[in-house]
């Protein structure tokens, strides 16, 4: 007889995706890999809310503890999820806001971060990496509106707000994409950008977000895949400069580190993909992310080594997916989430349709 029971398996340092509406059977048997820890989604995986209940619950019970399940879903371009979810505004509109009425765009922000939270969460999607803390120096194309503001103040006290809103709905919060991403022309998507800046300049501006969430607020990091030459020859998501030192010994975060997507160019300079995910976790990553490319994932599960850690593997167990309160149908009934909504009323009527982001992670 058939076990129906979930596979007990701690969680692994990889996480990936999925191609379609429904699992495949070569997805069931690599989201039982012990390397796998965690799914990302996009939106070829979203068809409506009933399917993706059913596409989360299918993924939370393969294993125990149930693999946690990740979005990029900030609001604006950057939405993998929209029929049938509420059209969140880009932070840009948020910072916009600030400056005519703080206090407005302070309960707004916290509202969007609860909508954005409970209808995934009323899916069964565990985590969205938000919020952006990129400042917006007005010469990234790739980071542009995603970002709440070019002052670093305003991003941290928005962005604080909209991670209430979050944990309140039951969510942590990704701040992303440490030191900061803003600056550089260049996308790292398509790219390998570098930032010329001093040391002095970007703890000064880039970083004040992150450490005004070092206070618990902020659950998980994403380095970027950028070069600071001022401070190391490799990107941030490959620098235990950037990683141990500054972050986690400077500034004393404790919480998860992710990689942005190993698939993007500009993680290109580390080598092939298992010297890419070696080199994020030898830098002081805890889960690395593979997206968009099947068979690096299946090179990956092949040929990856990871040396066990304690403390990563700390910090993975305590990742793992948690019950949510809502379901989709239920979640059209409750008071606090119809507030939240008619809150950002307001500012939702006043944006213009965006266009989506590319289906890369970050």
């Amino acid at each position: 007889m058939i076990s129906t029971s979930p596979l007990q398996q701690a969680l692994g340092p990889l996480m990936m995706d999925v191609v379609g509406f429904v699992l495949t059977d070569i997805e069931r048997e690599r989201l039982s890999h012990p390397l796998v820890g965690g799914v990302i989604l996009f939106a070829r995986n979203y068809q409506n809310p009933t399917q993706l209940q059913a596409l989360t619950a299918e993924i939370h019970a393969l294993r125990s503890p149930a693999l946690p399940i990740a979005v990029d879903h900030e609001g604006g371009r950057v939405q993998r999820f929209r029929d049938g979810f509420t059209r969140l505004p880009p932070m840009a509109a948020l910072g916009a806001l600030y400056e005519s009425n703080p206090e407005a765009a302070h309960q707004q922000a916290e509202s969007t971060g609860f909508v954005l939270a409970s209808e995934l969460r009323a899916c069964g999607v565990d985590l969205s990496f938000t919020p952006v803390l990129d400042l917006n120096y007005g010469s990234s194309s790739v980071i542009g509106d995603r970002a709440f503001s070019g002052d670093p103040n305003v991003v941290a006290k928005l962005a604080g707000a909209l991670a209430k809103g979050l944990a309140t709905a039951g969510m942590g919060c990704v701040g992303k994409h440490f030191p900061g991403h803003g600056f550089v022309v260049a996308d790292s998507h398509l790219a390998i950008p570098v930032d010329d800046r001093s040391f002095d300049d970007i703890m000064a501006r880039d970083v004040l977000p992150y450490q005004g969430f070092l206070n618990g607020q902020l659950t998980a990091i994403m380095p970027a895949h950028v070069i600071y030459p001022a401070v190391d020859a490799n990107p941030a998501g490959f620098s235990s400069i950037w990683l141990k030192n500054i972050l986690r010994q400077q500034l004393g975060f404790n919480g998860m580190v992710f990689s942005d997507d190993l698939s993007m160019e500009g993680a290109s300079v580390a080598g092939d993909v298992v010297a890419r995910a070696d080199a994020a976790l030898n830098a002081g990553c805890d889960m690395v992310l593979v997206c968009n490319k099947p068979d690096r994932v299946a090179e990956l599960l092949a040929r990856w080594q990871p040396q066990s850690d304690a403390a990563r593997q700390s910090r993975l167990n305590a990742f793992a997916a948690l019950p949510h309160r809502w379901t989709y149908e239920s979640l059209r009934d409750d008071v606090q989430y119809l507030a939240a909504q008619q809150n950002i009323a307001p500012m939702l009527a006043a944006i213009a349709p965006s266009v989506p982001h590319p289906t890369c992670a970050g």
